[in-house]
């Protein structure tokens, strides 16, 4: 079942978008090599408490952490853990916090030193898929408008493997709601979008094949080939004539921007 939200809903679910932002921004400034991903994600849970909200990964289907901070070849869901990041590394970085009853979820992936020019290339291409999915989340277009425009750019355009099984979702109260959102799709399928739908959009793309394979932890997902994956994922709301984004990557890119230790070529925004 499909749950549209109201005006003042949305703007709930915006300060609660802008807290994961936040989060994600303060986790920017820290990173470098020698870093280990389980002091990460401690952060993570000390900053969304210090903001009077909660974790809303942590025990989530007994999910053991309060985010999930995937590595290299880890798509996404990979378990923070006493490993440093090295020079070259890349990390997705995906929270999610429950303030006032709503949810906000969203992710970036950050190159922590020259992960190399491929990796870059498809970090790049990922973030604008992101943007070109969010492009078409208006009133009267589909689910599978969105999914197309995702396909079209990262796998059709650029040969990259664009993950099949893991999908985004609607938002709202509950961290996962109708409808999914694949990164693949046929135009002018799938349910129709209304204004007041709030959806976590979120592409994951890998540099090889799109096929992938789950650990035996049950969460950790790795591509086949072990070859990286990108993911970015924003909060959006369907409108009439242009998306409303509620999460806001800006404070994360400034972050990422003075951070001497991570590479910034990343530009990608909302026409």
């Amino acid at each position: 079942m499909i749950i549209y939200k109201t005006d003042e809903q949305v703007e709930l679910m915006r300060k609660s978008a802008l807290l994961v932002s936040k989060t994600l921004s303060e986790v920017a400034k820290m990173l470098k090599p020698g870093l280990t991903t389980l002091a990460i994600d401690k952060l993570v849970g000390e900053y969304i408490r210090d903001n009077n909200a909660v974790p809303s990964f942590l025990n989530y289907h007994g999910y053991p952490f309060n985010s999930c901070i995937s590595v290299n070849d880890v798509v996404v869901h990979g378990f923070p853990n006493e490993n440093e990041l090295r020079e070259g590394d890349i990390i997705s970085v995906d929270i999610g916090v429950i303030l006032n009853g709503w949810h906000g979820d969203h992710a970036y992936t950050f190159a922590v030193g020259d992960p190399g020019e491929a990796v870059m290339q498809l970090i790049r291409v990922t973030k604008e898929s992101l943007y070109k999915g969010i492009e078409k989340a208006i009133a009267g277009n589909r689910i599978g408008d969105i999914a197309f425009a995702i396909q079209e750019h990262t796998e059709k355009r650029h040969g990259y493997g664009v993950v099949r099984e893991l999908v985004g979702h609607g938002l709202g109260k509950s961290l996962h709601e109708d409808p999914q959102v694949p990164n693949y799709g046929k135009r002018g399928s799938g349910p129709k979008l209304k204004e007041g739908l709030v959806l976590a959009i979120e592409p994951m793309i890998n540099l090889g094949v799109k096929d992938i394979y789950t650990e035996d932890d049950g969460w950790t997902v790795r591509t086949k080939d072990g070859k990286p994956s990108v993911h970015f994922e924003h909060d959006v709301c369907v409108r009439k004539n242009r998306a409303d984004v509620l999460s806001d990557y800006s404070p994360i890119e400034a972050a990422e921007k003075s951070n001497p230790n991570l590479h910034k070529e990343q530009t990608a925004v909302l026409q």
